[in-house]
């Protein structure tokens, strides 16, 4: 019976043990040179299509100009079909070909404002301060590497 006892107590502590990490990066996995900015969103019940309006006008703008410039290589808008559920229901996505290239500069700030114009953007800085408060609320940022496992 001691046996039988000391059998379940060291098959249960091999089970309970924490998990050594087997895998290594760029052995086993690759991280991609490339990130994801991902902004998670909570729009309000009935405002999605107001504030999708917004957003073509202001950030699908942006991302637009941002892609034509290179210094990112896409963006999305994600919806949520469960809208009503969790933290967000919107997800914002843009991706740079690598987290250097989300540095920010002088010269990429003057390309940007000159290809999008000075009344253009206030425009848009006006529609964002007037309107999201009221439609939106920014439930969370993000920026993350994909993982290939091997």
């Amino acid at each position: 019976m001691k046996r039988i006892f000391g059998l379940v107590l060291m098959v249960l502590s091999i089970g309970l043990a924490p998990a050594q990490a087997q895998l290594e990066p760029y052995t086993d996995y690759d991280i991609s040179e490339a990130v994801w900015e991902i902004g998670t969103v909570k729009v309000k019940t009935n405002a999605g299509d107001h504030y999708l309006e917004g957003l073509k006008a202001t950030w699908v703008r942006g991302q637009e100009i941002s892609k034509e410039l290179g210094y990112i290589e896409d963006y999305a808008i994600y919806s949520s079909i469960t809208p009503e559920s969790g933290d967000f229901n919107l997800l914002l996505v843009t991706k740079y070909p690598s987290l250097e290239a989300m540095a920010p500069s002088k010269e990429k700030y003057d390309a940007f404002m000159g290809a999008l114009g000075q009344e253009q953007a206030e425009a848009g800085s006006k529609r964002a301060l007037e309107t999201y408060p009221e439609l939106r609320e920014i439930t969370g940022s993000y920026i993350v590497h994909e993982i290939d496992l091997k």
